[in-house]
């Protein structure tokens, strides 16, 4: 009876363990799935800016937008373990973390908004801005390397 229970428990702790290493995995794959859309729409937006193809300009800045609203969500806390390049100090620093996020929803608005004016001049400062801020929420929360 006693190894009985004893099995029991050890095939519960390992399902306890084994669904949060893959819940972590979920999150990590997900958060990297919005991290790889916003890269796309970058690149599409350089590209726009290139050929003055303002709609796409517009399109592409408000799906960042959308993506960076989701950004503190995507990275639950303990989601560290698995093939990540998140830095701890995300959450040490969660506050300052979802600043960087809003600040570029914030970007990728203003961006979308030149972009409706057709102003190339302001487009190209907003696409710049937009840069700026994933550069600098790179630097400071995101690894060089996988952490596996």
């Amino acid at each position: 009876m006693q190894k009985t229970i004893i099995t029991g428990l050890f095939i519960l702790l390992t399902a306890s363990v084994s669904s949060q290493a893959f819940a972590q995995q979920e999150a990590i794959e997900k958060r990297q799935k919005a991290m790889k859309s916003n890269s796309a729409d970058v690149k599409a937006i350089k590209a726009a800016v290139e050929s003055k193809d303002y709609a796409t300009i517009e399109t592409k800045a408000k799906d960042i937008m959308g993506t960076a609203d989701k950004i503190p969500s995507l990275f639950p806390k303990g989601s560290t373990t698995g093939k990540t390049k998140a830095k701890p100090v995300i959450w040490e620093k969660s506050d300052e973390f979802a600043k960087n996020a809003k600040n570029l929803s914030k970007a990728a608005g203003e961006l979308a908004s030149a972009a409706k004016s057709k102003d190339d001049t302001a487009v190209a400062a907003k696409f710049k801005a937009v840069g700026e801020v994933c550069s600098s929420c790179h630097k400071e929360f995101r690894a060089d390397k996988y952490s596996e």
